[in-house]
């Protein structure tokens, strides 16, 4: 996850990205479920509710403007159920605390069980505390059934959200969280699957004490999907106490569920599972599951792993080379593969074992050395001889021993010089001791010896000219990881430099060191450049580092950016003045300057009576995804308009990550590109199963070009990241697609109901 699923993660991350722990949030808010309610959270197709064309395009402007105003919420009591309920998603969405009272008078009094539980949907996506008392006495005294999983499914979000201040509280919404599940344990009734699969997601949200026991019971539900959810949960909760009942599940007949029961025990360190995840890892007939047991093996760190392990690796590296040769320069394979090398590394860190080496240096040929996943395995098995083939003393030297190595004339990717830097910050890691701390012991010697090398051969490539911009991020972030005494000063340098993401790392990093006046003073001079960039990233970086500053040079500098014409800085800016005690500027947000016209509107909507669908080329074949217009409007009409200009052609999937998610849509190809514009969430109901198509983030309302599809369901990320299309033929090739593989084109098919097409 940034997830996500999502931009890269950085400091300007809004979610945990959460493709990344927790980081990835989800999903959305459109229509509602089809009513037909009883068997699966999983509907065919959303309802087609339909409303006047004058007033949806009232509301949806409103809803891309950030927009609630009394015209709006005047619609919360129109007397049409339709116009009432996609109103009330409108609340949700814009997010304004204005509207939670009403919002919450509508899920208490509402005559349609439909709308009351949007209203639930949507107190949910305002996540105010003031919504909460609503939720819980529906959940008192409400006998329908989506009207109770919606609540709580908005509990789990609003106690999310809660400060740290307001622990006590966020417990008590967290105690109705797990009743509501135990309800749902003692009922045992089949056509309530949406309750507990709802409730288990939202007991990941709050993550009330007891929590896990709880979540561990529901690995014995009759329900395959909520097998996998529970697990899942368990797996994002780090529980530790649900070990007996999580090996009976990493033998469930379905897939999923054994991925995900595989991912739990490895996080859980449960060596009593280490001969089934071994089994698993090497013959399971599923790669998620293999990949997931490798995962497990990586934090169990169990020694016996390694034998196995190789023979697997040698097994499928047999026809990786010619598959490579053959123009495939990103075999299936490759998703395994790197998982066997950071099991490896992980298992093996210092052990110098040569057999691992020698077959890590075979796949780091194969990989032109793209691989940081590589790289940093051998950097923690042999680290002395890791720094010591890195010891150059210019980037330029390194590269020419790099093409020397794999006899290439060309020049280096900048992959490479990335994949090196990851590697080389594993021997900061090797200590938590900052450089300037005097060695005692002949290995503390060593050691100091060991970081002071690979200091220097970072420092070799953020000075040398020829560092690519793409691969700068991660030397900052490698140099910051070994605390030498003049990082601030480093940085500061990197606050002019001319690529947008190197300054906006350089911010994130500097936020993070303690207040100094010469910092303050490089900040104050950079914001005015970065509120020019045609990305906001840097200019939200420095606003964050400015409020870590914590003096009035920093916050009257804040101050500035109320004038900015981007929503999301001036939102950034009043969040950090309040945050700080510098003042509540709170009507200075305003609303969104759009870059849609009545017209791209009007067409974004008319699409609701068409199918509307993409299919996506790649090096491993095509996949067709159903677009939802119904439910994600705008989100669909950027993506068509973006597809019909070509925007995603060549452009590479940049993240693959197995049993999560594949990532493409970047033009930089490092995880921080975009369209040069941002387009709003449209958070709708629309879950994230498996081939599900979202928008990535790196916080509200930051999506743009970078969009991602689910290998499994993804249940955490529902309501944090808009569901715009699910894939329905061809994902056999979404699940071979690997890190590197293009998108050679997307073709966009519109055809009306009657059967006429249009292109």
């Amino acid at each position: 996850m940034r997830v996500s699923m999502r931009r890269r993660t950085t400091g300007v991350a809004y979610l945990a990205c959460l493709l990344c722990g927790l980081h990835l949030a989800g999903d959305a808010a459109g229509q509602r479920l089809q009513r037909k309610r009883s068997q699966s959270l999983l509907p065919a197709r959303t309802t087609v509710r339909r409303i006047p064309e004058a007033t949806h395009l009232l509301i949806i402007r409103a809803e891309d403007e950030r927009r609630w105003n009394s015209d709006l919420a005047s619609l919360l009591s129109n007397k049409d159920i339709r116009i009432r309920h996609r109103a009330t998603l409108a609340a949700g969405r814009i997010g304004d605390e204005q509207a939670t009272a009403q919002t919450a008078a509508l899920l208490g009094t509402d005559t349609d069980a439909g709308v009351r539980a949007m209203a639930a949907f949507a107190l949910g996506e305002i996540e105010s505390a003031a919504g909460a008392d609503a939720l819980l006495e529906a959940l008192r005294t409400s006998k329908d059934d989506e009207v109770r999983a919606r609540s709580v499914e908005a509990l789990g979000k609003i106690a999310a959200a809660l400060p740290k201040e307001a622990e006590a509280r966020k417990q008590i919404l967290g105690q109705s969280i797990l009743d509501v599940l135990n309800t749902e344990l003692q009922q045992q009734d089949t056509s309530r699957q949406q309750i507990a699969l709802l409730g288990l997601t939202a007991a990941l949200r709050a993550r009330p004490a007891g929590a896990s026991k709880v979540v561990a019971l529901f690995l014995a539900s009759p329900h395959t999907r909520v097998r996998a959810d529970a697990a899942n949960v368990l797996a994002r909760l780090r529980a530790k106490d649900a070990n007996d009942q999580l090996r009976v599940a990493l033998n469930d007949q379905d897939a999923t569920v054994r991925a995900n029961a595989a991912r739990a025990l490895g996080v859980a360190e449960d060596r009593a599972a280490f001969d089934a995840l071994i089994a698993h890892s090497t013959s399971d007939p599923d790669q998620r599951v293999r990949t997931s047991a490798l995962s497990a093996l990586a934090s169990i760190k169990d020694r016996r792993a390694v034998g196995p392990l190789l023979k697997r690796a040698e097994t499928l590296y047999t026809a990786y080379p010619q598959l490579r040769a053959t123009r495939l320069f990103h075999p299936q394979q490759a998703n395994e593969l790197m998982e066997i090398a950071a099991a490896l590394g992980s298992v093996l860190a210092n052990s110098n074992d040569q057999s691992a080496v020698r077959w890590l240096q075979k796949l780091r040929h194969a990989e032109n050395r793209t691989a940081p996943e590589v790289e940093i395995a051998v950097a923690r098995i042999a680290p002395t001889a890791y720094v010591g083939e890195q010891s150059f003393n210019s980037a330029a030297a390194a590269d020419a021993q790099l093409r020397r190595e794999l006899h290439s004339d060309t020049k280096l990717q900048w992959q490479s010089v990335a994949a090196v830097a990851q590697g080389l910050i594993e021997i900061a890691r090797a200590t938590n001791a900052p450089l300037s701390t005097a060695a005692n012991t002949a290995q503390d010697t060593v050691t100091a010896n060991l970081q002071t090398n690979a200091l220097n051969r970072l420092r070799a490539m953020l000075n040398d000219p020829n560092t690519p911009a793409q691969a700068m991020p991660d030397v900052l972030r490698a140099v910051a990881a070994f605390k030498p005494p003049d990082l601030a000063a480093t940085l500061r340098t990197k606050l002019t430099a001319p690529d947008v993401v190197v300054r906006t790392n350089a911010a994130v990093l500097l936020s993070r060191l303690p207040p100094d006046e010469q910092t303050t003073n490089a900040l104050v001079a950079a914001l005015p450049n970065a509120m020019r960039d045609e990305m906001n990233d840097a200019a939200l970086a420095i606003l964050d580092a400015l409020a870590a500053q914590k003096n009035q040079p920093a916050f009257d500098t804040i101050k500035t950016a109320l004038a900015s014409t981007d929503h999301l800085v001036r939102r950034r800016a009043v969040t950090l003045l309040k945050e700080g005690g510098a003042g509540d500027y709170r009507e200075r947000v305003g609303t969104v300057a759009t870059g849609w016209r009545e017209a791209d509107y009007r067409q974004a909507l008319a699409r609701q009576d068409k199918h509307v669908r993409a299919e996506v080329v790649t090096d491993k074949g095509a996949f067709v995804i159903e677009l939802l217009p119904a439910d994600a409007p705008l989100t669909v009409h950027n993506f068509i308009k973006l597809a019909r200009r070509r925007f995603f052609d060549n452009i590479t999937f940049h993240r693959v990550v197995p049993n999560f998610v594949i990532q493409g849509g970047d033009p930089r190809g490092d995880g921080e590109g975009g369209p040069g514009y941002q387009i709003r969430c449209e958070i709708n109901e629309v879950p994230y199963g498996k081939g599900a198509v979202g928008m990535a983030l790196s916080g509200k309302d930051t999506g743009g070009s970078q969009w991602f599809v689910t290998h499994a369901p993804q249940p955490h990320l529902d309501g944090g990241y808009t569901v715009f299309g699910r894939v329905v033929s061809g994902m056999d090739v979404v699940d071979r697609v690997a890190r590197g593989d293009r998108i050679r084109r997307i073709s966009i098919t519109e055809e009306r109901r009657s059967g006429t097409a249009n292109r």
